[in-house]
Formats: C-alpha cells, sequence, structure tokens
C-alpha cells in the first residue's frame, strides 16, 4: 500500500506522456518546468514507504528509478506515438527534476526531524 501513491503519479506521467499531440492541452508555462516538476514529485512519492529511514542508498535508488523511468517514457514516446518525439532536453529535465524532488524531500525530512527532537 505505501507504494500506491509512487505508481498512481507514474500512471499519470505515462498518460500525459504517451498521449497523441493533438489531445494535448497547450502548456503556458515552460515544459521543461513541467517535466522538472512532475519527476520530482515522482521521485518524492517513491521515498513515503522510506521516510523513516535516510540512507544514501534509499536516496540513489528512488533516483536510479525516477530517472530510468523519464528515459524510458522519452523514448516510448519516439516508439508508441505517431505525434511525439524524444527530446534530449525532457530527458535532462526529466533527471533533474527527479534529483530536485529527493533534495526537496531530504530537505522537509530533516527539518521535521529537528523539529520533532526540539519539542521533546
Amino acid at each position: 500500500m505505501a507504494f500506491v501513491p509512487a505508481v498512481l503519479v507514474a500512471a499519470g506521467i505515462a498518460v500525459l506522456s504517451l498521449v497523441e499531440n493533438a489531445d494535448m492541452p497547450r502548456v503556458v508555462i515552460n515544459d521543461k518546468l513541467v517535466h522538472g516538476a512532475m519527476y520530482a514529485v515522482f521521485a518524492m512519492t517513491l521515498m513515503i514507504p522510506y521516510r523513516l529511514r535516510t540512507s544514501w542508498m534509499v536516496y540513489v535508488t528512488a533516483w536510479a528509478i525516477a530517472s530510468g523511468y523519464g528515459v524510458l517514457m522519452e523514448n516510448l514516446q519516439e516508439v508508441c506515438t505517431t505525434t511525439r518525439v524524444m527530446d534530449v532536453q525532457d530527458m535532462f529535465a526529466n533527471v533533474i527534476g527527479g534529483l530536485v524532488g529527493l533534495l526537496l524531500f531530504a530537505l522537509i525530512h530533516y527539518l521535521w526531524t529537528c523539529r520533532k527532537t526540539s519539542t521533546r
């Protein structure tokens, strides 16, 4: 049950990544920011089951999963759609977004831990 949020976010990313261009709503903000934000959220949801363990290996694994998924989705756009193409810049935004999400998760975890220990 702990991985349900990550699975739902991954499914949402798959739908948004693989829908044909004609069916996509026009995005008014920077496309790379959208990519980064999606993969930041995905990476953070991957950390939910491990929130009490802050091992660097958990972070590296979550980043590898988010990054790999981002690379996979970009490649699938090229293979599975007729109106979308693989974009290396989007791939880079996905990878950086995953890293930013994990750094944000680490910061929130750190602040939460400090808050809990200071109120004791």
